[in-house]
Protein backbone atom coordinates (compact mmCIF):
# COMPACT_ATOMS: atom_id res chain seq x y z
CA UNK A 1 0.00 0.00 0.00
CA UNK A 2 1.02 3.65 -0.90
CA UNK A 3 2.35 6.01 2.20
CA UNK A 4 0.14 8.83 2.37
CA UNK A 5 1.61 11.75 0.59
CA UNK A 6 2.23 14.39 3.35
CA UNK A 7 0.39 17.23 3.26
CA UNK A 8 2.07 20.97 1.95
CA UNK A 9 0.85 24.07 2.60
CA UNK A 10 -0.05 25.71 -1.04
CA UNK A 11 2.39 28.55 -1.68
CA UNK A 12 -0.40 30.89 -2.27
CA UNK A 13 -2.47 29.99 0.54
CA UNK A 14 -2.76 32.63 3.05
CA UNK A 15 -0.35 30.44 5.90
CA UNK A 16 2.17 29.91 3.34
CA UNK A 17 2.12 33.76 3.05
CA UNK A 18 2.13 34.49 6.43
CA UNK A 19 5.31 32.59 6.64
CA UNK A 20 6.93 34.07 3.86
CA UNK A 21 6.46 37.45 5.56
CA UNK A 22 8.55 36.03 9.09
CA UNK A 23 5.56 35.16 11.30
CA UNK A 24 6.16 31.54 12.75
CA UNK A 25 3.10 31.38 15.07
CA UNK A 26 -0.02 32.36 13.30
CA UNK A 27 0.74 30.00 10.18
CA UNK A 28 0.23 26.80 12.09
CA UNK A 29 -2.94 27.61 14.19
CA UNK A 30 -4.23 30.18 11.53
CA UNK A 31 -8.07 28.35 11.49
CA UNK A 32 -7.87 28.52 15.38
CA UNK A 33 -6.72 32.39 16.16
CA UNK A 34 -9.65 33.33 13.65
CA UNK A 35 -12.02 31.38 15.79
CA UNK A 36 -11.13 32.64 18.64
CA UNK A 37 -11.19 36.47 17.35
CA UNK A 38 -14.91 35.90 16.41
CA UNK A 39 -16.12 33.63 19.43
CA UNK A 40 -14.78 37.04 21.57
CA UNK A 41 -15.70 39.44 19.24
CA UNK A 42 -11.79 41.14 19.58
CA UNK A 43 -11.95 44.54 17.71
CA UNK A 44 -9.01 44.82 14.78
CA UNK A 45 -6.66 46.17 17.74
CA UNK A 46 -6.73 43.26 19.83
CA UNK A 47 -6.33 41.02 17.01
CA UNK A 48 -3.07 42.56 16.45
CA UNK A 49 -2.16 42.90 19.85
CA UNK A 50 -3.59 39.03 20.23
CA UNK A 51 -1.05 38.16 17.36
CA UNK A 52 2.06 39.92 17.93
CA UNK A 53 1.75 38.40 21.62
CA UNK A 54 1.66 34.76 20.16
CA UNK A 55 4.74 35.67 17.13
CA UNK A 56 6.88 37.22 20.73
CA UNK A 57 6.11 34.20 22.74
CA UNK A 58 6.59 31.38 19.87
CA UNK A 59 10.15 33.36 19.04
CA UNK A 60 11.45 33.76 22.35
CA UNK A 61 10.14 29.62 22.89
CA UNK A 62 12.26 28.75 19.89
CA UNK A 63 15.15 31.17 21.11
CA UNK A 64 15.42 29.37 24.06
CA UNK A 65 15.12 26.16 22.58
CA UNK A 66 17.95 27.07 19.92
CA UNK A 67 20.02 28.74 22.51
CA UNK A 68 19.98 25.44 24.84
CA UNK A 69 20.62 23.22 22.09
CA UNK A 70 23.54 25.13 20.95
CA UNK A 71 24.75 25.30 24.80
CA UNK A 72 25.57 21.63 24.86
CA UNK A 73 24.71 21.70 28.54
CA UNK A 74 23.55 18.56 27.93
CA UNK A 75 21.45 16.61 31.38
CA UNK A 76 21.95 17.78 34.68
CA UNK A 77 20.72 17.34 37.96
CA UNK A 78 18.99 20.79 39.12
CA UNK A 79 20.65 22.12 41.87
CA UNK A 80 17.90 21.37 44.29
CA UNK A 81 19.24 18.32 43.83
CA UNK A 82 23.00 19.31 45.38
CA UNK A 83 23.60 18.04 48.62
CA UNK A 84 25.32 21.35 50.57
CA UNK A 85 26.02 18.71 53.68
CA UNK A 86 28.24 16.63 51.90
CA UNK A 87 31.77 18.52 51.07
CA UNK A 88 33.75 18.77 53.93
CA UNK A 89 34.04 22.29 52.37
CA UNK A 90 31.84 24.54 49.93
CA UNK A 91 31.33 28.01 50.18
CA UNK A 92 27.22 28.26 49.26
CA UNK A 93 27.31 31.88 49.44
CA UNK A 94 29.71 32.42 46.89
CA UNK A 95 27.38 29.63 44.75
CA UNK A 96 24.18 30.70 45.51
CA UNK A 97 25.34 34.79 44.48
CA UNK A 98 26.74 33.00 40.86
CA UNK A 99 23.03 31.57 40.33
CA UNK A 100 21.68 34.96 40.44
CA UNK A 101 24.32 35.82 37.36
CA UNK A 102 25.45 38.80 38.75
CA UNK A 103 28.94 38.24 37.51
CA UNK A 104 27.51 37.82 34.39
CA UNK A 105 27.67 41.94 33.95
CA UNK A 106 30.89 42.59 35.66
CA UNK A 107 32.86 40.02 33.37
CA UNK A 108 33.68 38.60 36.69
CA UNK A 109 35.00 34.95 36.48
CA UNK A 110 34.21 31.78 38.41
CA UNK A 111 36.61 28.79 38.96
CA UNK A 112 35.41 26.02 40.85
CA UNK A 113 38.39 23.65 41.94
CA UNK A 114 38.31 20.42 43.84
CA UNK A 115 38.47 16.77 43.35
CA UNK A 116 36.11 14.63 41.24
CA UNK A 117 32.81 13.72 42.32
CA UNK A 118 31.97 16.47 43.99
CA UNK A 119 29.42 18.05 42.26
CA UNK A 120 31.41 21.09 39.80
CA UNK A 121 30.52 20.51 36.46
CA UNK A 122 26.54 19.91 37.88
CA UNK A 123 27.03 23.32 39.55
CA UNK A 124 28.64 24.98 36.40
CA UNK A 125 26.12 23.36 34.31
CA UNK A 126 23.18 24.56 36.35
CA UNK A 127 24.37 28.33 36.43
CA UNK A 128 25.03 28.00 32.27
CA UNK A 129 21.32 27.01 32.36
CA UNK A 130 20.00 29.93 34.63
CA UNK A 131 22.04 31.99 32.14
CA UNK A 132 20.55 30.92 29.24
CA UNK A 133 17.08 31.16 30.88
CA UNK A 134 17.64 34.60 30.79
CA UNK A 135 18.99 35.07 27.72
CA UNK A 136 22.29 35.11 27.75
CA UNK A 137 24.00 33.40 24.57
CA UNK A 138 26.27 30.39 26.45
CA UNK A 139 28.46 28.20 25.57
CA UNK A 140 29.49 24.78 27.50
CA UNK A 141 32.17 22.94 26.73
CA UNK A 142 34.90 20.45 28.44
CA UNK A 143 38.69 21.49 28.04
CA UNK A 144 39.64 18.40 25.70
CA UNK A 145 36.86 19.03 23.60
CA UNK A 146 37.19 22.90 23.36
CA UNK A 147 41.33 22.52 22.84
CA UNK A 148 41.02 19.90 20.42
CA UNK A 149 37.84 21.82 18.55
CA UNK A 150 40.57 24.71 18.16
CA UNK A 151 43.82 22.22 17.13
CA UNK A 152 41.76 20.60 14.38
CA UNK A 153 41.18 23.54 12.60
CA UNK A 154 42.68 25.36 9.66
CA UNK A 155 44.31 28.64 10.82
CA UNK A 156 41.11 30.45 8.78
CA UNK A 157 38.60 28.33 10.89
CA UNK A 158 41.08 28.71 13.90
CA UNK A 159 40.14 32.63 13.70
CA UNK A 160 36.48 32.02 13.44
CA UNK A 161 36.35 29.47 16.29
CA UNK A 162 38.43 31.81 18.61
CA UNK A 163 36.20 34.62 17.87
CA UNK A 164 32.87 32.47 18.71
CA UNK A 165 34.81 31.64 22.04
CA UNK A 166 35.63 34.89 22.83
CA UNK A 167 32.48 36.50 22.41
CA UNK A 168 29.44 34.08 23.76
CA UNK A 169 28.38 35.46 26.91
CA UNK A 170 29.33 33.17 28.99
CA UNK A 171 31.62 30.30 28.42
CA UNK A 172 31.80 27.80 30.63
CA UNK A 173 35.41 25.19 30.13
CA UNK A 174 34.98 22.31 32.56
CA UNK A 175 37.39 19.53 33.65
CA UNK A 176 40.61 21.91 33.52
CA UNK A 177 43.29 19.18 34.59
CA UNK A 178 41.96 15.80 34.28
CA UNK A 179 43.96 15.01 31.36
CA UNK A 180 47.82 16.30 30.38
CA UNK A 181 47.89 18.52 27.30
CA UNK A 182 50.96 20.37 25.43
CA UNK A 183 52.35 23.76 25.36
CA UNK A 184 50.52 24.19 21.88
CA UNK A 185 47.33 23.36 23.83
CA UNK A 186 48.38 26.01 26.90
CA UNK A 187 48.68 28.39 23.97
CA UNK A 188 45.05 27.85 22.45
CA UNK A 189 43.70 28.30 26.12
CA UNK A 190 45.60 31.51 26.92
CA UNK A 191 44.34 32.95 23.63
CA UNK A 192 40.63 31.83 25.10
CA UNK A 193 41.09 33.61 28.36
CA UNK A 194 43.44 36.72 26.90
CA UNK A 195 40.37 37.11 24.34
CA UNK A 196 37.79 37.33 26.59
CA UNK A 197 39.59 39.29 29.37
CA UNK A 198 38.07 41.72 31.45
CA UNK A 199 35.04 41.37 28.79
CA UNK A 200 32.93 38.44 28.80
CA UNK A 201 32.89 35.89 31.59
CA UNK A 202 34.55 32.72 31.90
CA UNK A 203 33.69 29.73 34.30
CA UNK A 204 36.07 27.06 34.65
CA UNK A 205 36.32 23.85 36.67
CA UNK A 206 39.41 21.87 37.54
CA UNK A 207 40.35 19.03 40.19
CA UNK A 208 44.12 20.38 40.08
CA UNK A 209 45.10 22.90 42.37
CA UNK A 210 46.74 26.08 40.26
CA UNK A 211 50.68 25.26 41.32
CA UNK A 212 50.34 22.05 39.54
CA UNK A 213 49.22 23.60 36.15
CA UNK A 214 52.39 22.88 35.23
CA UNK A 215 51.73 19.48 35.13
CA UNK A 216 48.66 19.42 33.07
CA UNK A 217 50.60 22.04 30.32
CA UNK A 218 53.91 20.31 30.26
CA UNK A 219 56.86 22.44 29.39
CA UNK A 220 54.09 25.30 28.87
CA UNK A 221 55.66 28.84 29.19
CA UNK A 222 52.30 30.92 29.57
CA UNK A 223 50.96 29.06 32.25
CA UNK A 224 51.77 31.70 34.91
CA UNK A 225 50.26 35.21 32.44
CA UNK A 226 46.76 32.39 31.45
CA UNK A 227 46.48 32.39 35.18
CA UNK A 228 47.13 35.54 36.08
CA UNK A 229 44.31 36.60 33.05
CA UNK A 230 41.91 34.18 34.41
CA UNK A 231 42.01 34.77 38.24
CA UNK A 232 42.49 38.60 37.79
CA UNK A 233 38.63 39.39 38.43
CA UNK A 234 37.58 35.97 39.77
CA UNK A 235 35.95 34.14 42.63
CA UNK A 236 37.74 31.29 43.15
CA UNK A 237 36.02 28.76 45.77
CA UNK A 238 37.25 25.15 46.70
CA UNK A 239 35.13 22.20 47.48
CA UNK A 240 36.63 19.17 49.51
CA UNK A 241 35.46 15.94 50.75
CA UNK A 242 35.02 12.71 49.03
CA UNK A 243 33.13 11.62 45.80
CA UNK A 244 29.52 11.75 45.97
CA UNK A 245 29.80 8.73 43.35
CA UNK A 246 31.89 6.97 45.31
CA UNK A 247 28.95 7.38 48.17
CA UNK A 248 26.38 6.50 45.52
CA UNK A 249 28.41 3.41 44.93
CA UNK A 250 28.50 2.12 48.02
CA UNK A 251 24.88 2.82 48.62
CA UNK A 252 23.82 0.54 45.75
CA UNK A 253 25.86 -1.51 46.97
CA UNK A 254 24.74 -2.19 50.50
CA UNK A 255 21.47 -2.06 49.11
CA UNK A 256 22.18 -4.85 47.01
CA UNK A 257 23.60 -6.87 50.17
CA UNK A 258 20.25 -6.23 51.98
CA UNK A 259 18.04 -7.94 49.41
CA UNK A 260 20.13 -11.23 49.64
Amino acid sequence: MNSPTPTTIPSHSLPAQLLQIGLCAIPAQMDDFLARAVKARWSPRQILEQLVQAEVSERSRRSLVRRLRLSGIKNFKPIADFDWTWPAKIERDIIERALTLDFLPEARNLVLVGPNGLGKTMIAQNICHAAVLAGSSVLFRSAPALLEDLHRQTPEGRRHKLRTYANVGLLCIDEVGYLSFDDKAADLLYEVINRRYERKPVILTTNRPFKEWNEVFPNATCIVTLLDRLLHHADVTVIEGDSYRKRESEQETAARRRKK
